[in-house]
């Protein structure tokens, strides 16, 4: 009975993600699709939450980004839990093209069309929340903490951008690695929230995540009479714009490869996937 309610242990874990990424590098272009548009939509929904819990806050810097992370790991909850194509978590799928069991064409597929469908959930559920009215919250509070956010972004150097993508994947595809330890929903959510609410607490950079705060900021931005009223001009958000969206997306989505294939799934398939030989059988 204990083996039935203890988590898998991580040579287990790591024969579970190559299971998982040789499904996901063959599932069908349509159900690949819609499920990353879902992925995408979710990610959103986390990053909606997590923009209106840290407005007008008193709680001081750290509380209030610890307070964000936790309320946007809503987003990987939903991905996890109820299941959908996240660009960033299928990172992971490089263990199974290490291991042999999938080509470079098909994780090449998986990850070009999970982007794209992110992209279109991240971008529709920005597009609904700016249509819904509710960034007039907390007198336009919740507006003002967006185009902040959306700014911030923006205002990145490529470098910065880059690295804080790397940090940023790592401690996403370590919360999807400790999913498959889990034996319940409950577990899944709790190997979630940590290093889902580190990422955002320390200022780390998710390309889907971004999918949703810079459109969003772009649409406020265009909104005169709301920059009117909270004393904003263009000059203060020249930034935020297509061409900084672009300029953050490239290098974060890099920062995010790296930080997902190499330092989690290349570190795991290296740790308990690799030909072991006359080295010995590994860590247990």
């Amino acid at each position: 009975m204990k083996h039935l309610i203890d988590a898998y242990a991580p040579a287990e874990m790591a024969q579970r993600v190559l299971r998982v990424g040789v499904a996901k590098a063959r599932l069908p272009v349509a159900d690949t699709l819609i499920l990353a548009v879902l992925a995408g939509a979710f990610i959103g929904l986390g990053a909606a939450f997590a923009t209106l819990t840290t407005t007008s806050t008193s709680m001081g810097f750290g509380p209030t980004r610890v307070l964000g992370g936790l309320t946007f790991s809503l987003g990987l909850i939903l991905v996890v839990v109820a299941g959908a194509e996240l660009f960033t978590g299928n990172n992971l799928v490089a263990m199974a093209w290490a291991s042999r069991e999938i080509t470079t064409g098909q994780v090449a597929r998986n990850w070009i069309l999970v982007y794209i469908g992110n992209f279109f959930g991240s971008v529709g559920t920005a597009l609904l929340v700016y249509w819904s009215g509710t960034w007039a919250l907390a007198e336009n509070g919740v507006a003002l903490n967006a185009l902040g956010i959306a700014a911030a972004k923006c205002d990145l150097g490529w470098g910065e951008a880059f690295v804080r993508g790397i940090l940023c994947n790592a401690l996403v595809c370590l919360a999807v690695w400790l999913c498959n330890s889990a034996r319940s929903t409950t577990d899944k959510i709790l190997a979630i929230v940590w290093p889902i609410t580190g990422f955002v607490a320390m200022g780390f950079e998710h390309c889907i995540a971004n999918m949703y705060f810079i459109p969003l900021g772009i649409l406020l931005k265009a909104d005169a009479p709301l920059l009117e009223s909270l004393g904003l001009g263009d000059p203060a958000l020249a930034s935020v714009s297509l061409e900084g969206l672009t300029n953050n997306l490239i290098p974060v989505t890099l920062g995010n490869i790296v930080g997902g294939t190499l330092l989690v799934a290349g570190v795991y398939w290296f740790a308990y996937l690799r030909p072991k030989g006359a080295e010995g059988e590994g860590p247990a």
